[in-house]
């Protein structure tokens, strides 16, 4: 049986910031990883003129700095997200277009959202990001979702809309899917409203040359042999003073075990002994968000010929958010889209050839008839993903956080948890992962360096031998 000092479990960011931490202060790791390729939920898919485009997570912010100092360190690049010429909204059957600076809504619902924004960041204000659950008001904001406390707070359509927008597309969940607490923290976490929304100088700013994914295979690389592809976990047997993780490949013994998944992943293992109550209840409270990405390939960018920007909102429309994707240096042109939530859930259920035709006829609304044209047309649908099922992340519901928030990143003896659902900074985000990483390898290296945990392998005892 293969002997290490720690397994990871999963080649995420969380997952290769734990393992590059923990190799660089001289612990002998193994990251086990069940898919054919690294970076969990960034991915990278090649089109025909050569450019890579980005089917997962890809846009950072300048407050993002631990990830943006991993991209750096191993030579990376950053370019801004173009962000020159109108935007634009569809609402009540129309396509506005509107500068930069101009607002996006009326006049009474620019006012009505700027005051429910201003209650929210004061809200979220008072909370401790490392444990919202003791807020003062926990229990009152966790026992009713972001839907209801909308519902009671505005009667504008338009505002409603509005937010019912830019749940989704922060969550890639419906308002009456989070609760007030999961929604207070989150944008708590990322720094308020305006920086989750915004693109210069908000989490949107800029982009990886050459795809956020690079990230990943940058760690990998430098990880060498420590990486192991196609290689699913699927038990956990762990004791006091150590584990064995078994996979498709094999077993492996090691010292102490990290868990870079997300929290309904994480579940999907089977533990010996089984994991605490809460725990467990924990992974079956956190479901996935729903979001289908499309990236749509056109000869040239020719919205920006007609002054835009490429960026559409719509309040009505099942491809609710464009963008213009187009990759460093290209002089073809890409929008990108997002079904997200229930529009995502609603079009899964489709021919790829019927979503195609639906996306495009989207873009066409927003961006004329040259957007029915496309060179390619790709797609992910992420909860159709077998080793992410769904994205951007978790979701909390109602009484999620106050029941089970201390289970979140606690650790159940050996094992430890990553994975941006456990980051109280940028939680959701590619940021929050390698936060998580780090925290990861910090307390494993802390635990290993401890007296007390410097028994050798041959010292884990378990029940019968696998018949592996």
């Amino acid at each position: 049986m293969e002997s290490v000092d720690v397994v990871v479990v999963g080649a995420g960011l969380a997952g290769l910031t734990a393992a590059a931490d923990l190799v660089d202060r001289g612990h002998r790791v193994l990251v086990l990883e069940a898919r054919d390729r690294v970076g969990g939920r960034t991915a990278g898919k090649l089109m025909s003129d050569g450019h890579t485009i980005e089917m997962g997570g890809q846009w950072f912010g300048p407050t993002q700095t631990e990830v943006l100092a991993l991209a750096e360190a191993h030579g990376l690049k950053t370019y801004p997200q173009h962000d020159e010429g109108d935007q634009q909204l569809a609402w009540n059957g129309k396509v506005t277009r509107f500068g930069n600076d101009d607002p996006r809504l009326s006049p009474e619902a620019a006012a009505e959202v700027g005051r429910l924004t201003g209650e929210l960041e004061a809200m979220a204000a008072t909370l401790d990001l490392e444990q919202p659950w003791s807020a003062s008001q926990a229990d009152e904001w966790d026992g009713i979702t972001f839907g209801s406390w909308l519902r009671a707070a505005t009667d504008n359509d338009e505002a409603l809309a509005f937010w019912r927008l830019f749940v989704p597309a922060i969550f890639a969940a419906e308002a009456h899917e989070v609760s007030l607490l999961h929604f207070l923290f989150y944008i708590a976490s990322g720094g308020g409203i305006a920086m989750l929304l915004g693109t210069r100088d908000g989490a949107q700013d800029c982009r990886l040359v050459g795809g956020s994914h690079l990230i990943s295979e940058a760690l990998a690389d430098s990880l060498g042999a420590v990486v192991r592809l196609g290689s699913p976990v699927h038990t956990i047997e762990h004791a006091a003073d150590g584990a064995i993780v078994r996979h498709d490949g094999g077993e492996v013994s090691a010292r102490r075990v990290v868990v870079a998944l997300a929290p309904a992943l994480a579940g999907r293992l089977r533990y010996a002994p089984a994991l605490p109550p809460l725990r467990d209840q924990l992974t079956q409270q956190v479901p996935m968000g729903s979001v289908i990405k499309i990236n749509v390939l056109y000869e040239r960018p020719f919205w920006r010929d007609a002054g835009l920007k490429g960026s559409t909102m719509s309040f009505e429309d099942p491809l609710s958010v464009a963008v213009d994707n187009t990759p460093f240096e290209s002089e073809h042109g890409v929008l990108a889209g997002f079904f997200e939530g229930v529009h995502a859930r609603r079009v899964s259920t489709l021919t790829l050839e019927a979503r195609r035709a639906i996306a495009i006829e989207c873009l066409a609304k927003y961006f004329g008839s040259e957007a029915a044209e496309p060179l390619e047309y790709h797609e992910m649908d992420w909860s159709a993903e077998e080793y992410s099922r769904g994205c951007y992340g978790g979701r909390f519901g109602t009484g999620v956080w106050t029941a089970y928030g201390p289970q979140l990143s606690e650790p159940v003896g050996v094992i430890h948890w990553a994975g941006t659902e456990t980051a109280a900074i940028w939680n959701g985000y590619m940021d929050g992962a390698v936060r998580s990483g780090h925290r990861a390898a910090d307390e494993i290296h802390a635990a290993l360096s401890s007296p007390t945990n410097g028994r050798p392998l041959g010292a884990v005892r378990f029940g019968q031998p696998s018949a592996r």
